[in-house]
This record gives structure tokens, sequence and C-alpha cells, in this order.
């Protein structure tokens, strides 16, 4: 009887040592869940930080795995899940010989996580207290506008049936509205309450960057009441979605939706990105540094 498919997880990286440790952590705990039914784990990074996807790819092939399923780590299908993740996986099949590999979905929007946001908000908001308390729910930001109306889509369907004032939704990075914004709005809808929750997987400079923004407005508006709810991390319903995308990946007929996708539909203000070329990221670490293509974001 043939193995089955390693589990490969591909991450965005970070050059935060505790956002590496949770990868690393959530990687070694999908390793002790699927040890029991033979099925080898693996992950790496497609940018800034070890281990690498090439460390990655390489060991499981060298395990002796020729076919191998990819669940991208991201929250949204933003240029990471559409370009950088596959360009990085067809580089590492060719590099490879003899491996093939099928990519999975990106994780959201998903039930799981809205259950993982809920929990992090009650952590620091008694339920009671939901009818009188505004969330902002903040994603990273990208220059993809389908990326970033994914982020407003669980925005809303944070909101339905949790009986929370209202949910708003800002951004870290690359977009507007930004955090002090987002705060600023919640103040202007009537909200002396207000919950700010990271929607990132990972600890990170991102995250942390929400966190003094959150900070700073809260010290400049004595008058409301913000607190700030933990990002998701590393935990078993986390790694119970991470299944259902490989068995998804391997069995399941997976779609992205692409009628919103800049890189095949002209969008207005967004001209540039119609079928423009896909390639990996350059990382650091690869064994061809200084051969390698793409672009560097600002560090999760």
């Amino acid at each position: 009887m043939s193995r089955p498919a390693p589990l490969l997880l591909v991450g965005h990286g970070t050059s935060d040592e505790r956002g590496v440790s949770e990868f690393v952590s959530l990687t070694r705990r999908l390793g002790r869940r699927l040890a029991a039914d033979g099925i080898d784990v693996d992950g790496g990074f497609i940018e800034q930080s070890p281990p690498t996807v090439n460390d990655a790819f390489s060991a499981l092939a060298g395990r002796g795995h020729e076919h191998i399923a990819a669940v991208p780590l991201v929250l949204v299908a933003a240029g990471h899940a559409k370009g950088d993740i596959p360009a990085a996986l067809e580089r590492e099949a060719r590099r490879s010989a003899g491996t093939t590999y099928r990519m999975g979905r990106p994780l959201g929007p998903h039930p799981t996580l809205l259950t993982l946001l809920t929990e992090r908000i009650d952590a620091v908001l008694p339920p009671r207290d939901r009818a009188d308390t505004a969330v902002l729910l903040v994603g990273r930001g990208s220059t993809d506008p389908d990326a970033n109306a994914e982020v407003c889509k669980v925005a809303r369907l944070l909101h339905e049936g949790r009986g929370l004032a209202f949910v708003e939704t800002a951004f870290v990075s690359l977009t507007w509205p930004d955090v002090p914004t987002g705060l600023a709005r919640c103040a202007a809808l009537g909200a002396e309450r207000v919950v700010v929750a990271p929607y990132f997987l990972f600890d990170g400079v991102l995250p942390r960057r929400v966190t003094a923004q959150a900070a700073a407005f809260a010290a400049s508006a004595p008058g409301m009441d913000v607190r700030l709810a933990e990002h998701i991390g590393d935990c078993d319903d986390l790694a119970g979605l991470v299944v259902e995308r490989y068995h998804e990946a391997l069995h399941g007929d997976i779609r992205m939706n692409c009628d919103t996708c800049a890189y095949r539909v002209l969008l207005p203000g967004f001209e540039d990105k119609l079928a423009s070329p896909q390639t990996p990221h350059h990382h650091p670490d690869d064994p061809v540094n200084g051969h390698g293509h793409g672009h560097v974001h600002a560090a999760p």
C-alpha cells in the first residue's frame, strides 16, 4: 500500500521570533495529530525567515514522497495565495525531479475562524456586554481589492447572530481605513466600548503594530473603553481546519472565486495587475540566494 501524501504547510514568513515559533508549533501539532494516519508533515516560509519552503519540500522529497499536498497558511486569497505560493511550489517541484503537488485553498473565510475570533473577543469581553460593544476587525491589508473585500465579509459574518452592537473593518498596512480611523468611526457611530480583534494567524510586527495603534488611540480618547483581543494563534481548532483543507486538496473540488480577482478581471484602478506574471519571492535562506526573483513586503 502506498503512503498517503504528506502535508506541506506554506507560510508567508516573519522577522519576529514569536511568529516563527507559533508556525513551527502548529506544524508540530499537526505532525502529532496526523502521525496515527501515517501522514508526514513539514512546513516552511516563502520569505523573510527559516524554515524555507525549499527546506520543507526538499525534506519531504528526501523522505521518498513524490506527491505533496500543500496548504497555504494564509487567511485571504491575496497575492500570496494567488501568485507567490503557487510559484514557489512550482519552483520546488522542478527542483525535486519526479515530484508533484496539489495546493489547497486559503483558510478563510470559514466558520472555525469565526468561532476562534469570537473566543478571542470573549476572553476580553463578557458575552453579556456584547450588545453594547463594537468590534473593530483588523486585517493585514493588501493591494489586492479582492483580499480586502474578504476581510469585510468576515467582519459581517462575525456580526451576524452574535449580538454585537456592530463590527467595523480596518487594516494595518497598504490600504484604508487604518486602525485609528477605524476606531474613530466606531466612536462616531456611538460606541463607548470597542474590542480590537486582529485577524492574524500568528504574532509578528504587524499584529504588534495593531496593539500599539489601538493603545495610542485609547490614550487620546479616555472616554472610550478600548480592549485588545489576541490573534488566532496555534491551537487545536486551527489545526483541524488545516486538516480539512489538506483532505480537500487531495480529494475535493478546489475552486477560488475568480470573479473579482484583479489578475483575471479588469478592475478599475488595478489595470496593471491583469495577467501580470507571478514569480516566487526571493528568500535570503534559499540555496540559490542571489538568483531568485520577486519582491519583499513589510514584515508581519
